[in-house]
This record gives structure tokens, C-alpha cells and sequence, in this order.
């Protein structure tokens, strides 16, 4: 910061510190920048710092310091209006609608001082001869804030019927104002149609949309418009967050995440901001924010979780109980406070309503990781334990609802079984009861439940059950097999051989029924078909060396199944099962074969019989395999199917990690296709699981990865920003490879460029073009090079850009693309002359581009010619503007020029001309080039006094773009280019 020594240094200093945060160190210069400004002895210089500091104050916590510097101004304009330029009159009648609300905002002014003030507003826009639109406005806010509905409604509709002149609020802070008075009236959806042009960007300011964002979360929220809610927030909040005097929007997106189930979220937003705690320059937004502090924390106490450390004023720490207490206490004795001014109790109320408020949503995903705050739910609960009130009655009830949820396959069954377990700890029970407890708790126990089902086995023999007998022995038999211990798959083999023929004599001799025999097949089956795949499928399979044997034994094992089941399943949903599960294990025998169409016509089949027998989550592992089996095979739709049909049967059954996998796949697919929308929809679905799962590094951070790829492929680029920084830091090489890491860089560099934040958007991408210059293909690494020099450009940086450029451009011509070579060599010509001195180089640049161009074009096949001929003619085109340019002008000189201007202006028409003759040899495709540049041409001939040249060179561009059968978009602008060009030419 160098000493102020005149006016235009002063108004260069005043300009870079708008450009700083909003802040107190912004604050602290304008305080410098005023002394220096009166040590100038100018008057206009000291108004103009005082008016840059109180902007400085209104736009940061310390809003209640404006007062001072506008009283100054004020007396000012009282003793000498005349030292006041145009400008600087405007803005002091202008920020007289910020002392208004100022005050307002401050519960130490007393009413009638506001009141009053309000007065003096109106006496000073009359003389001045302003509308009374912006004094009706104010008069509106200030009846609202008192509870004053009726004066407030008429100062509404004065407002509105006045004129709009200079002093009233730009369009979007006009359209906010309207919208939450709609609010406050109850009408969220007239709210929400006003401030659409506001939302679409329309309309905007320093703080719209930010405001209209943040003020529309909770009404689309009422009205059920949750996804639009979910997007405002991830929009909005990104351009709060660096906005130091936006507090009270940033408590409506603290508030969302209180109602919505994003508690954590809400601790995040909290702790990014510990000064909202305690800054007391603005006691309103103060206010709004305790109260929504106090709402989180109340949301936390009822989830079970008051003693949990949470972020709070500094100084001391916190827990959410506590906190919940000292930001309602707070809260309170600020709206008291205003209330004792105010005369009513109106902002009590209010503050009241607004801590007491309910959730809108139980859990609204948002895309971004946050932790849970507190355990998911149960999805689906297993059966209640209240029948067990006491005694031998209760146990009765919990083995009648055990038994109903076996026998009819019911998921949780056997937490049902459980249950019983418990229950029957020291009582007296039939051996019968005691085997299905042992049968049950050995299924729970996987493969170390064998010596269970022995014992269940030697229970049903007690209770003269010899078939369940036989079927829990051979239940233990596929246990021992899936231990994973050698030998023991081929003595489970031998072992159920003999469990089979013994239930197959059993049931001829009318001993055990069908299920007993089926489970006993099933149980052979199962052994066989898991020594396949552990042998696998290609060896001896544990039979000799005969891999087609062991196949075939596998396949006649599992056909016994629907051989005995056929035609007695029907009302049976157990041997239902059975033969779907058969039909599943035939399909995996197929694709083990080699046969993936039968095999996933299988599996389609297993769940379709599935789902036909009432137990659709079945269904959903054989339409899994559907699915990869049709993706294997080309078929997308046929993928798609399978795995919408996989997420509709499974419903709430599916474990969250295998709803997450699920969503994702799907996305996948339907952004294959091109779907974007709904891929975001499946990817954000897939990032909430994955969450719910605890898998958020892993699976979680590759969800939001492709959640941030499908939103910007929709345009969405705010939310995708938010999104892709949210995965970034979980995002690694080791799990989830260098390209998604180089991707989501990409990805987020793009949002940011169309954002405009070019500073970030050059990081990200140098970020990804760092690991990219690793790869032995180096495409991605030259344009990743090339995209951070142009947003280093955008960004002002002009040698870091220039070294970038270079860098892109030595990586093209490796890779023998001459078209982003010479690209890259152009936009350095353009770095160029935006330097200092640099005229030279820049077309010493734009010489090289031309050069290269050509070289490339001598040696091209005849296949890229015309692509080369038109790289070349759009060199010529622009070495020809930046001639004109390094003049000191552009085409549109006057001709008034000196010698110097009208020689590069000759030159520039060379080029031009040259630009026009290569966009002629491509006939129709060139027109658009040609007419362009001819027009350019137009223009340089009339700066140079030719207008007879320019004229002949518009009506050409008239003929050319004449013809009906070019009614594009670019003929109806070169045609308006060309009469705008002849309307401007003397007597033509």
C-alpha cells in the first residue's frame, strides 16, 4: 500500500479495497483511506471516502459504525451541496434507505427516532424530486418488523403503486421484499412465483439471488418441493459462505439443515462461522441466528444427543444442551430487547415460533458427506418384543409370530427366533420349540452353526420329526462346506449323498413331507454348486478331473429340486422358494458355461417366480446378476431394467451399503445414455446410502464423484461445486484410481470457470494436470494445461498463463495436434498484448501461429484440409483484430488516426482479406467466416477514411447472407452487422 499523494490515488486505493473480503480488515483500511483522503484538502475526495467506508460498514458485521459517517456526509451536503459531483449525490440520497433499515436494525434507537428519520427521508427524496416509492418501501419494512400487519399491507401497496425511479431498490432486493411479505401472509407459492426472475438470474445484485435463495428454502420446503429446496441450498449457501455481512441468509440455511435431517451439516455451517456467535454490529441478524443455533440444538437434545461437543462461541466448549440454552437465553433477551423498543411483542413471537419449529423432512440427502449426527434408523424393525410381557403366555405369542415368519419367508424372521431365545432362557419348553431355537439360531451363526444344527437335528428326532431331522443335518452339512477348511466341501459332498437317499426313502415310505425332502435336495444342491465355484468351474471339480461332470452333477443335483416341488408349490410360499432358488442356481450353472443370454434369462426367470410367490426382496440378488449379465452382453436397456426392478423389490429390505451400489449402477447407466437428470437423482440416492452405510470415503466419495459429473453435465454448476469439493478430500489413487481424482479436479474446474471464480478454477485444474503429466498418454495432460492457462488468463494472471499456454502448446505439438498448437500460440498473442509493452510479441505470436498453420496445412491428408484451411483462415481473422488493437483502437477507428494507426490498420485489412479468401475456398461451410470477416474489413476501411470500400464490402455481406435457405441465427446477425455498418457510412 503505497502513500496517497492525489485524487486518482486515492479513488485506485478506495477501488482494490472493494475488491477485499467483507470484513474488519476492509473496514480498518477505509478508516485509512478517509485520513489520507483529508489530508488531500479536496472536498469530493473526502465525500467520496466517507461514502466508500459506509458501504464498506453496511456490507460487513459492523453495520451500526454507518451512522457516523453519514451524519458527516450529511452536514456536508448541508453546508455545501455544490462540492458534491452527480455521482456523489445520487449515492447520498441512496444510502438514506440504509440509515433506515439501519436503525431499525439497532434496538437502541428509539421507534420515534426511526419514525422520524423516516420523515426526513421523505421531506429530502420530495425536494429532491424523487418518487416515494423507496419512502413507502421503508415505511413497509418498518411496519412489518413491529407487527403493524395493517399498515404494513398499505405501505405494500403504495409501494408498489409508485413510480420506480433511480432511488428505488434494483428489480431482485424489490422482488425479495414482495416475496416474504407473501411469506408472511401465508402464501409460499405466490412467494416463490415472485422471486423466480430472481432464481433464474434475471435479475441480480450484491445480494441477490443469495437472499431469495436462502429466504425460499423453508417455503419450498412447506409446499413438498424438496429437490428444489435441496439445490437452492447448495446454490445459495456457496455464495453466502464467504459473505461476512449476509448472517441472517446464512441462518436460513442453518435453519434447512435442522429441518431437514442434515444436523451435522448444521454443525459444519456453525463452526465455519464462530464470529456469528458473538459479532454485535448488526443485533437483528444476531438474533436470527441464535434462534436457529438454539433450534439445531434442540434437534440434537430430542435425537438423544445434548451432551455431544458442538461448535460455539469461543472461549469455552460446548455442548449441544448447553449451547441450546445459552442461544435460546440470548435469543430471547434480543427480541425482548427489540420488543420493549418495537412497543409489541411481535419479534418475540416470532422468534418463539421459529425455535419451537418441527422437521419439514426426516432426512433430506443432500449430495455432500456429512457425518451423521446421529444412528440411522431401523428400516424395517424386527417383530416387537412387547408380547413377552411376562410369563410362559408371552413366549407362546413370540413362537405363534417366530413361526409365522419363517413359515412365510418374512425378512427378520430370524431376529424373531432371537427374540424366542431370550425369552426362553430358564423356561421349560417340547423338544419341538427347542430344535426350531437351535435350527434358527445356527442359520444366524453362517458356517460356525454346524454343531447347532446337529443339535437341532437330534432335538426333531426327539420330537419324532425324523425328516426335519434329516434336513437340519444336511443344513449343517452346507455349513461345514462354506468354512472354507480343505476338505471339508468333498466330505459334505459324501456326507449329504447319504442325507439324500435316506429323506428320498423317507418320503416314498410317507415318513417326512415334501418341504423336509426339498430342504434335504436343496441342501445337495447348494454343497454341489459352492465346490464349483470354489473349485472353479474350469478344474476337476472335485470329481476326477472332469470339469463337464462336475457341471453336470451340479446341474441334475439342483433339477431334483423343481422335479419334486413341481405342482405341489402353488399356496405354499417355502417350496415357491425352492423353485425359484433352483431356477437362480440353473442360470449361475449357465453362466458358468459359457451361455450369458440363458443365464440371464435365468435369473430374470428366478426373480419373476420370486416375486410372483410374494417375496420380491428375494428377487432382487438374481436381478442384480440380471443386470451385470446384460451389461456384459450390450444390452443397456435390458441392464436398466433389471436394476430398477432390483431397487423396487428390494424396497426397504436391502442393507444401506447395497442400496447405495445399486442407485450407483444405475446412474451409470441412465448417464450412459444420456440421462443426466435422473442419474443425478439415482448418484445422490447412491451418496446417502453410502453414508447411511458408515462407507463415505469409499463408496460415498465415488457417488458424489458421479453425482458432480451428472449436475454439471445439467448446467447445475453451483450444486456440482459444492458436491465435488465435498468429495475431494475422500477421493484417493489407492481407492478409487488417478482418473477419478484427475476427473473430479476437472470437473470442479469447469463449474468454477462458469462461475467465474477463475483463480479456482486455474488450481483445480493445474491440480489435475500435475498427476496427468504422469500418464504415458498425454491428451488429458495438454488440455488440462491448456484449459489453466485460460482460466489464469481470465483470472488477470498474465505470465502464469503465458507459462501454462507454452507448457499446453510444447504438449500439442508432441502429440502432433497442430489445431490446439496454434490455438495455444494465439491466446499467448492475446496474453501479449494485454501486457505492457508488448505489441511486438504479441504479433511476433500470432506470426509464429500463422506459420505453424501453414506447415501443418502443406503436409495434411487431403481428409483434414479443410479443417487446417479454416484453423489457418481464423488465424489470419484474429492477427488481423489484434492489429487493429496494438494501435490503440480497434476496427472501428475514425480515421482520424496518425500515420502509425493507419499503417497498422492496412496491415490488419491484409490479414483480414487473407482470413476472407481461405473462408471462400470452403464454399458453404466458410460462410459464416467469410461474411465475418469481411465485415471486419468493412470496418477497417472506414476507419481508414475508404467508406466507398466499406460499403461495397457490406452490400456484399447483404447478397452473400440473402438467400432464404440460411436462416440461421449467424446470417440474421451478419445481416443486421452489415446494415448497422452502411447506416454508419456517409451518403450510403
Amino acid at each position: 500500500m503505497g502513500e496517497i499523494t492525489d485524487f486518482d490515488a486515492l479513488r485506485r486505493a478506495m477501488a482494490e479495497n472493494s475488491e477485499r473480503p467483507e470484513g474488519p480488515a476492509r473496514n480498518a483500511r477505509a478508516e485509512q483511506l478517509l485520513a489520507e483522503a483529508e489530508r488531500l484538502n479536496v472536498p469530493l475526495a473526502v465525500i467520496e471516502a466517507l461514502g466508500h467506508q459506509l458501504k464498506v460498514y453496511n456490507y460487513s458485521s459492523e453495520k451500526d459504525k454507518m451512522f457516523v459517517p453519514f451524519a458527516r456526509l450529511l452536514r456536508l451536503w448541508d453546508e455545501r451541496p455544490e462540492d458534491f459531483d452527480e455521482y456523489e449525490t445520487h449515492s447520498l440520497h441512496w444510502v438514506f434507505k440504509w440509515m433506515s433499515a439501519g436503525m431499525l436494525d439497532q434496538p437502541h434507537v428509539p421507534l420515534a427516532s426511526v419514525e422520524k428519520w423516516l420523515g426526513e427521508m421523505e421531506h429530502r427524496y420530495r425536494l429532491a424530486g424523487h418518487s416515494e416509492r423507496a419512502v413507502r418501501a421503508a415505511e413497509f419494512s418498518v411496519a412489518v418488523h413491529i407487527g403493524d400487519l395493517g399498515r404494513a399491507g398499505r405501505a405494500y401497496a403504495a409501494w408498489l403503486a409508485a413510480d420506480r425511479d433511480r432511488m428505488a431498490d434494483c428489480h431482485a432486493c424489490e422482488l425479495h421484499g414482495q416475496g416474504t411479505w407473501q411469506v408472511e401472509c401465508g402464501e409460499d407459492a405466490e412467494a416463490l412465483r415472485l422471486w423466480r426472475p430472481v432464481l433464474e438470474g434475471e435479475y441480480s445484485c450484491a445480494h441477490e439471488p443469495h437472499t431469495v435463495l436462502a429466504s425460499s428454502l423453508a417455503p419450498l420446503l412447506r409446499l413438498g418441493r424438496t429437490d428444489e429446496a435441496r439445490a437452492h441450498h447448495l446454490r445459495g449457501f456457496r455464495l453466502v459462505r464467504p459473505m461476512e455481512s449476509m448472517r441472517g441468509a446464512y441462518a436460513d440455511h442453518v435453519e434447512f439443515c435442522a429441518l431437514t435431517g442434515n444436523e451435522a451439516r448444521g454443525l459444519e455451517l456453525l463452526a465455519e462461522r464462530p464470529a456469528y456467535f458473538t459479532d454485535t454490529g448488526h443485533p437483528r441478524s444476531r438474533l436470527e441466528f441464535l434462534a436457529v443455533v438454539a433450534l439445531l440444538m434442540d434437534r440434537l437434545t430430542v435425537l438423544g444427543l445434548g451432551g455431544q461437543r458442538v461448535p460455539g462461541p469461543a472461549g469455552r466448549a460446548w455442548t449441544a444442551g448447553e449451547l441450546a440454552a445459552h442461544a435460546r437465553a440470548e435469543a430471547l433477551e434480543l427480541a425482548a430487547r427489540f420488543d420493549a423498543r418495537n412497543g409489541t411483542s411481535y419479534v418475540g413471537d416470532r422468534v418463539r415460533a421459529r425455535m419451537a419449529q418441527e422437521p419439514l423432512v426426516e432426512r433430506l440427502p443432500l449430495g455432500v458427506r456429512a457425518v451423521r449426527s446421529h444412528p440411522a434408523p431401523v428400516v424395517a424393525p424386527p417383530a416387537p418384543e412387547a408380547a413377552a410381557a411376562s410369563g410362559e403366555a408371552g413366549l407362546a405369542d413370540l413362537l405363534a409370530e417366530a413361526r409365522r415368519l419363517s413359515d412365510t419367508l418374512r425378512p427378520h424372521a430370524l431376529e424373531a427366533w432371537a427374540a424366542v431365545a431370550r425369552a426362553a432362557e430358564g423356561a421349560e419348553l417340547e423338544p419341538r420349540d427347542r430344535a426350531e431355537i437351535a435350527d434358527h439360531q445356527a442359520m444366524e451363526r453362517g458356517p460356525e452353526g454346524a454343531p447347532l444344527f446337529e443339535r437341532a437335528a437330534a432335538l426333531y428326532a426327539e420330537a419324532g420329526d425324523p425328516g426335519e431331522a434329516l434336513a437340519a443335518r444336511a443344513r449343517g452339512a452346507y455349513a461345514r462346506a462354506s468354512a472354507d477348511e480343505a476338505g471339508e466341501a468333498d466330505a459334505a459332498v459324501t456326507e449329504v449323498a447319504a442325507l439324500r437317499d435316506e429323506v428320498l426313502a423317507l418320503y416314498a415310505a410317507e415318513g417326512t413331507g415334501v418341504r423336509q425332502t426339498a430342504a434335504v435336495l436343496m441342501s445337495r444342491a447348494r454343497i454341489l454348486v459352492r465346490r464349483l465355484h470354489e473349485y472353479g468351474g474350469d478344474n476337476d471339480g472335485g470329481v476326477g478331473g472332469d470339469p463337464a461332470e462336475a457341471l453336470a452333477e451340479a446341474g441334475r443335483a439342483v433339477r431334483e429340486v423343481p422335479a419334486l416341488v413341481g405342482g405341489r408349490a402353488e399356496g405354499d410360499v417355502r417350496l415357491a422358494a425352492r423353485a425359484a432358488e433352483a431356477r437362480g442356481m440353473l442360470a449361475g450353472l449357465a453362466a458358468l458355461a459359457g451361455d450369458a443370454e440363458q443365464a440371464a434369462e435365468g435369473h430374470r426367470l428366478a426373480a419373476a417366480e420370486y416375486v410372483a410367490a410374494g417375496l420380491p426382496w428375494f428377487a432382487v440378488e438374481h436381478e442384480v446378476e440380471a443386470a451385470g449379465l446384460a451389461h456384459g452382453l450390450g444390452d443397456p436397456a435390458g441392464t436398466e431394467r433389471a436394476l430398477r426392478s432390483a431397487l423396487e423389490h428390494g424396497g426397504p429390505y436391502v442393507e444401506p451399503a447395497g442400496r447405495a451400489q445399486l442407485h450407483l449402477q444405475l446412474a451409470e447407466v441412465i448417464g450412459g445414455r444420456g440421462g443426466a437428470g435422473e442419474a443425478a437423482e439415482h448418484a445422490l440416492e447412491a451418496a446417502h446410502w453410502a453414508d447411511e452405510a458408515g462407507e463415505s470415503r469409499t463408496l460415498g466419495a465415488w457417488a458424489r464423484h458421479q453425482l458432480g459429473g451428472f449436475l454439471l453435465r445439467e448446467g447445475r454448476c453451483a450444486e456440482a461445486a459444492e458436491v465435488l469439493e465435498s468429495a475431494l478430500p475422500d477421493l484417493t489413487a489407492e481407492t478409487h484410481g488417478e482418473g477419478a481424482v484427475v476427473q473430479a479436479q476437472w470437473w470442479l474446474g469447469d463449474c468454477l470457470s462458469e462461475l467465474g471464480e477463475h483463480r479456482g478454477a486455474a488450481e483445480r485444474r493445474l491440480r489435475a494436470a500435475e498427476i496427468a503429466r504422469h500418464w504415458p498418454e498425454q491428451q488429458d495432460h495438454a488440455t488440462l494445461a491448456h484449459l489453466a492457462a485460460e482460466s489464469l488468463g481470465d483470472a488477470g494472471l498474465l505470465e502464469d498463463a503465458d507459462r501454462a499456454y507454452t507448457r499446453a502448446g510444447e504438449l500439442w505439438r508432441g502429440l502432433g495436434n497442430p489445431y490446439f498448437l496454434v490455438r495455444s500460440l494465439r491466446a499467448r498473442a492475446w496474453l501479449a498484448l494485454r501486457g505492457e509493452g508488448a505489441a511486438d510479441g504479441a504479433r511476433e505470436l500470432m506470426e509464429e501461429a500463422v506459420r505453424e498453420c501453414e506447415q501443418a496445412l502443406a503436409a495434411a491428408e487431403p481428409a483434414v484440409r479443410d479443417r487446417l484451411t479454416a484453423e489457418l483462415a481464423n488465424t489470419h481473422r484474429q492477427f488481423g483484430d489484434l492489429l487493429a488493437r496494438s494501435a490503440g483502437g480497434t476496427e472501428d477507428g475514425d480515421g482520424n488516426g496518425d500515420g502509425d494507426t493507419a499503417e497498422a490498420f492496412e496491415a490488419a485489412l491484409a490479414r483480414m482479406d487473407r482470413a476472407a479468401e481461405l473462408f471462400g475456398t470452403l464454399g458453404a461451410e466458410g460462410l459464416h467466416g467469410r461474411t465475418g470477416a469481411e465485415l471486419a474489413a468493412g470496418r477497417l476501411e472506414a476507419g481508414l477514411g475508404r467508406p466507398a470500400r466499406a460499403a461495397a464490402r457490406a452490400r456484399g455481406v447483404l447478397a452473400a447472407c440473402a438467400d432464404p435457405g440460411i436462416p440461421d441465427e449467424t446470417a440474421r446477425s451478419r445481416r443486421a452487422e452489415a446494415e448497422e455498418l452502411l447506416g454508419a457510412l456517409p451518403d450510403h
